[in-house]
């Protein structure tokens, strides 16, 4: 397995998606909005962390900061049971199945995801049915009314068979990078209280990703709250329960941790549950041009870039990470 932790800056190029798209996947996204329950609606959230290990591979899910009986920290909220369930992040695998395979397009826009043929994993910005759907909120209720101003997101470590890119549709679809394993790490960017935002989470590889990140926030009484925890990516046609198993390769992590230097627990073996599906499919660049389409009938994202005070939602353009370097 590779490690992508701390290399040096690289470019990116950004450009206009293929809006040709457009006219021909605008019922599609119509249709599948309706059907989705409203992501990030607090109301139906079990207060409770769920427990056993479960595989994710299709319905919607977030990543997100709350207060677990007082205690800050990061967790998924897991939108296919009834009501919603917060879970610890090593108890999660989210699944990457083939349904999400595509080609890297001819167009020179997408050069950061590869070169034009290549195959890429591509869990898109709008929602497809057998593709699974994370996106990020701040949106628990105590996170909501005690937080000042924003969630602090941060991407501190990659691991790997290849590479990981997070990018945004903004205003015309033109990408917006977020994260890029590749480039130097921690890479950082804020979300706004009380917001919920989606993007297009690429891998080039099939494999196991580790995805070490921390977010951090002062309440309002002044005190700071500091989560550091692991993603668990399953990528392609292999066995997703692997993924628990897998430990990262750098000495002294402490991504399962909200308390520096200390370790992620020894994992033992344990039968996941899983909703997902692993079929293949047609290329599914329809789902990047989905969110074209999201944004020609004004549902874009707002993305803050920084430490400006510009509210994030699913309605408003986009913007990059913050700067490499920025740091609070």
């Amino acid at each position: 397995m590779k490690t992508r932790r701390a290399r040096a800056s690289a470019g990116t190029a950004c450009g206009a998606l293929l809006l040709a798209l457009t006219p021909a996947l605008t019922p599609t996204l119509s249709a599948t909005a309706a059907e989705s329950p409203p992501p990030g609606a607090e109301s139906d959230a079990v207060p409770e962390t769920g427990t056993g290990r479960t595989v994710i591979g299709d319905g919607h899910v977030d990543i997100g900061a709350r207060f677990d009986h007082g205690t800050w920290t990061v967790q998924i909220r897991d939108d296919t049971t009834r009501p919603a369930t917060w879970r610890n992040t090593t108890d999660v695998v989210l699944r990457v199945g083939d349904t999400a395979k595509i080609d890297v397009p001819e167009s020179k826009e997408f050069g950061f995801l590869g070169t034009p043929g290549d195959p890429v994993w591509l869990l898109p910005q709008v929602q497809q049915d057998g593709v699974l759907w994370p996106g990020w909120n701040s949106q628990e209720p105590e996170v909501a009314s005690t937080v000042d101003r924003e969630v602090n997101w941060q991407l501190t470590g990659v691991e790997g068979p290849g590479d990981f890119v997070l990018f945004l549709n903004g205003s015309f679809g033109t990408p917006k990078i977020l994260f890029d394993g590749r480039k130097k790490l921690p890479q950082e960017t804020g979300i706004e209280v009380n917001s919920h935002v989606h993007g297009n989470w690429a891998f080039t590889e099939p494999g196991t990703y580790l995805l070490d990140v921390r977010m951090t926030a002062r309440t309002k009484d002044g005190k700071s709250h500091d989560s550091t925890r692991t993603l668990q990516f399953s990528v392609g046609p292999q066995d997703p329960s692997r993924a628990f198993a897998a430990k990262p390769a750098g000495e002294g992590s402490h991504a399962a941790s909200d308390t520096p230097g200390k370790g992620r627990p020894e994992e033992k073996p344990e039968p996941p549950k899983s909703s997902g599906t692993d079929e293949s499919s047609a290329p599914l660049w329809w789902g990047v041009g989905a969110a074209v389409a999201a944004a020609t009938v004004g549902a874009v994202l707002v993305w803050r870039r920084g430490r400006s005070g510009r509210r994030h939602t699913a309605s408003s353009p986009a913007n990059d990470a913050r700067p490499e370097g920025d740091q609070r």
